[in-house]
């Protein structure tokens, strides 16, 4: 709205020269015709006049955008006053001069690859504690504080070449922070906290000299081929050792569950002939009662279990009998054997 008020009073300043000018030729019109130039002379006074006012009103308007703002210069005294936020206001034009700052988000990259880039804006290129160079593609997104205050400081230390700190501060901090880390940090889950270090360190910078900061973004890192071949071949080791780590814990696992199931096996066989004597204890006990309460039960059992053919026992002469034959007998004496005849030599 401000600027299409100043466009507008801008084309009246305009028109007032044109009817400025008119009014010069209708003067010299009428005086080569002899007639009176008045009316051409008042129409010229009229339209410089409005020529004039509205050229000064125009260039006593000041429109700020939304994203801007305007510091005051007095070009009298040299001493900035306060600044314009957006809108439009009035100034002295020749007197007060503005110096318009943007408040909008800006963003300054140095990386490889631009067109046209000047040798500050190229990748920036840092070495890590233990010695290794990289690469690095980094963005600074920031603004400019809009407070009186610290735009007016913001005006007298940097002007408009403000862009100039911007880019050499932020490769001074990339490579300031890149100086505590070991590259191989940095290639792994290290470039995350390397990156948060870099955000803190920019932000106190920026804050001190008026800026805002709102981000800074570090992309594109690139190692040496050297170091990035020997990081490979370590985790390709590192791959190879885990490996063999598992298969060795899966051996043990295995030669583990072998030992206790031969261990459980032993355990089952023990178990089995532990129970087995000991009911064979048991049995051989129970015998033992029944033959202390029934002395003769070997003796009937011995019987019982001959063949039902047998009537007669052979028992050796040598040996204390075994049995109570009378018993046997019925109390029924037993003829002892005869002896066998020795045949005589001739019979």
């Amino acid at each position: 709205m401000g600027g299409g008020l100043n466009s507008i009073v801008g084309l009246l300043a305009l028109v007032g020269f044109v009817i400025f000018l008119a009014g010069v030729g209708l003067v010299v019109l009428n005086s080569s015709q002899g007639r009176s130039p008045r009316g051409g002379v008042l129409l010229a006074v009229i339209g410089l006049v409005a020529g004039i006012l509205f050229a000064i009103i125009s260039n006593g308007l000041l429109f700020v955008d939304v994203r801007q703002v305007a510091v005051i210069t007095n070009t009298l005294t040299g001493q900035l006053e306060t600044p314009r936020g957006p809108g439009t206001s009035i100034i002295i034009p020749g007197l007060q001069v503005p110096t318009f700052y943007p408040t909008n988000q800006l963003s300054y990259t140095m990386s490889e690859g631009r067109e046209q880039q000047l040798a500050d804006d190229a990748a920036v290129v840092a070495t890590t504690v233990d010695g290794q160079s990289i690469s690095l593609d980094v963005t600074i997104f920031y603004s400019i504080s809009p407070a009186a205050e610290a735009i007016n400081e913001f005006h007298r230390r940097w002007g408009t070449g403000y862009e100039n700190y911007v880019r050499s501060t932020g490769r001074t901090v990339v490579r300031d922070v890149v100086a505590t880390f070991r590259a191989e940090a940095i290639y792994g889950q290290g470039r995350v906290d390397m990156q948060v270090r870099i955000n803190e360190r920019m932000q106190q910078e920026l804050e001190r000299e008026g800026f805002i900061l709102n981000d800074v973004q570090v992309r594109g890192v690139q190692f040496s081929a050297s170091f990035v071949e020997a990081i490979e071949a370590a985790a390709a080791a590192e791959q190879r050792a885990v490996q063999a780590r598992q298969e060795a814990e899966r051996a043990r696992t295995i030669a583990a569950g072998e030992r206790d199931a031969a261990i459980a096996r032993a355990e089952g066989v023990a178990q089995s002939t532990i129970l087995q004597a000991e009911a064979e204890a048991e049995g051989l006990r129970l015998v033992s009662e029944q033959i202390a309460a029934n002395p003769l039960l070997i003796q009937y059992e011995y019987v019982r279990n001959l063949s039902d053919n047998v009537s007669i026992a052979l028992v050796p002469s040598n040996s204390p009998f075994l049995f109570d034959f009378q018993s046997i007998a019925g109390g029924t004496t037993l003829p002892a054997p005869a002896a066998e005849a020795t045949p005589t030599p001739g019979s």
